[in-house]
């Protein structure tokens, strides 16, 4: 396909840049550590963590790690919200040349144990808000070492005290667990201090992360990232926002609010590691669910960046505290995740002046594959345009490309794009096509001008909130409830979501009630994977070999 969207790039955006300028990330954050050391990398319930103190405490961790045997390539797994620590362990496990493993804090044991065995994780790093998940699965998983920490753990003395006391005591928001061998974090930070970090050669074709992602067979695949892919992601992105960057005075520093869980590949790449190429603050929010605490916060600050999904610029924009922030600072809103609402976009833009930008990318692609011009100034309902170095065409079933104005499968190449699932050749080969594209499943149109559209979806995926949930998983789990003979489980419009999880069943045991299917779910799946929505049928529509026909289900919904 003729890239034509290079002729409508915003001023100032190449359309090709160097993407091989750091070797890795442990290059680019000791750059970024040596360049701001005095200055704020974080801010976290009011207290600001400079760069330096970043670099410290990870030159710690990192030591710690490589202490305990650790070797070049082993996995570490962090299961944490946005806390201080989280950015720490990232540089630590980075620099000690391990590999880190993303995990979602709120995941049902069940979830948390095929993670864990899958990547091999050798330790983890763990909030005590979710030792007992971990302490659930300890006995079957080969993570042998747990690294505690607690909220308030990097917030100083008397404030870590206090919060961590509140936290515990008053909000009773931590079980009783019991993980005999466990290691607290500023323990592990205080055996590390002072001992060298031993010098690990860490390469653009080395694996940084493995990010996981739903399957269409219902078993959660790891994404191998490698250092280069991250690294590219990260100057892509840079160069995408400059036009809107050069709106921020002369010498002021970006401050991005960091509102996206850094578990996800979208908080990881678009906050965490391109403020630290930037040189750039992050305020962490813990709870974005929590808006009143997340307004508290915001009032108190002039930023500039923020990053988020529908969900959260659709519910802060209906809240009546918006008045009490200072909005004008801001000049680059990114909607990514799941697809931004119309009505949600043309509000935010009434309330703060500044669009969202939607963008489009998945785990696969570190995340980002396209964006709408930073300096757009109307919602375009779009995904944009591809970003530098990147290329999209859209495929039929037989992966030849279609003509222009026909709906085919959207295919991404670029340096971003992932080396395959980790130790899945079979799942990779599935993706990937022989000239080096990823085949996404999602179903996309193109305009004249270069512009991509998504219009519907191959796989029967349902997107909750930014979050690919997979009906397979959620039929596999539920068609193990005693009293389902069979089920199916399928998107439906969601309001707040965008999209939310009916599940329809068909009972072999006709006293089962909703009450108890979303009891069982509630076990046995993280929140946003539950149904919703629950309907009893005598029968599902099948094709004529038995298959259940999922988007017809759908589409009565």
């Amino acid at each position: 396909m003729e890239k034509t969207w290079l002729k409508h790039y915003p001023a100032g955006v190449p359309a090709e840049i160097d993407v091989a300028q750091y070797r890795s990330l442990v290059e680019l954050l000791e750059e970024s550590f040596r360049k701001h050391g005095s200055a704020t990398a974080y801010r976290f319930m009011g207290k600001a963590i400079s760069f330096g103190q970043v670099d410290q405490q990870s030159r710690a961790f990192a030591a710690y790690l490589q202490g305990l045997g650790l070797e070049k390539g082993d996995r570490v797994a962090i299961m944490m919200p946005n806390v201080p620590q989280y950015p720490v362990a990232v540089a630590a496990i980075l620099r000690a040349g391990l590999v880190v493993v993303n995990v979602n804090p709120l995941y049902t044991p069940r979830e948390l144990e095929h993670q864990l065995k899958d990547s091999g994780a050798k330790a983890i790093v763990l909030i005590e808000n979710f030792a007992t998940t971990f302490q659930a699965v300890a006995a079957s998983v080969p993570t042998k070492t747990v690294i505690l920490t607690a909220l308030g753990d990097m917030l100083g003395f008397p404030k870590a005290l206090i919060v961590n006391y509140v936290v515990r005591n008053v909000k009773k928001m931590v079980p009783a667990y019991d993980l005999p061998g466990a290691v607290r974090f500023n323990d592990a930070l205080n055996q590390g201090r002072g001992k060298a970090v031993r010098a690990v050669s860490v390469g653009p074709d080395d694996i940084a992360v493995l990010q996981y992602t739903g399957g269409t067979t219902g078993v959660s695949k790891g994404a191998v990232l490698l250092h280069r892919n991250l690294v590219a992601n990260i100057l892509q992105a840079e160069a995408w926002y400059q036009p809107a960057l050069k709106k921020i005075p002369a010498g002021e520093q970006i401050v991005t609010i960091c509102a996206l869980p850094i578990y996800h590949i979208f908080g990881f790449n678009t906050n965490m590691m391109l403020s630290m190429r930037m040189g750039g603050c992050n305020i962490l929010i813990a709870n974005p669910r929590d808006l009143p605490a997340v307004f508290k916060e915001l009032s108190t600050l002039k930023f500039h960046s923020f990053p988020a999904v529908n969900t959260l610029f659709n519910a802060m924009a209906h809240h009546p505290d918006f008045g009490s922030v200072d909005w004008s600072g801001l000049v680059i809103s990114v909607g990514g995740g799941m697809a931004v609402q119309s009505g949600t976009a043309k509000l935010w833009l009434e309330k703060t002046g500044c669009p969202i930008v939607e963008g489009y990318g998945l785990s696969e692609t570190s995340p980002s594959a396209t964006c709408n011009p930073v300096d757009s100034t109307a919602y375009s309902g779009n995904i944009g345009l591809p970003m530098p170095n990147t290329e999209l065409k859209l495929l039929d079933d037989d992966g030849n490309e279609v003509p222009m104005g026909t709906p085919g499968e959207i295919a991404i190449r670029g340096p971003q794009v992932m080396a395959g699932y980790w130790q899945r050749p079979d799942e990779t080969a599935k993706v990937m096509t022989d000239d080096g594209f990823f085949r996404t499943g999602d179903i996309g149109t193109v305009d004249e001008r270069g512009y991509f559209k998504i219009v519907d979806r191959k796989k029967d995926m349902i997107l909750v909130s930014g979050f690919n949930v997979y009906p397979n998983e959620v039929e596999d789990v539920v068609s193990q409830l005693e009293g389902v003979l069979e089920c199916a489980a399928v998107g439906v419009p969601d309001a707040k979501a965008g999209e939310a999880v009916k599940l329809v069943i068909v009972r072999s045991d006709p006293a089962l009630t909703e009450a108890q299917v979303k009891a069982y779910c509630e076990t046995n799946l993280t929140g946003y994977k539950r149904p919703k929505v629950v309907e009893f049928r005598t029968e599902l529509p099948k094709s004529n070999i038995g298959k259940i026909l999922r988007r017809e289900l759908r589409d009565k919904a």
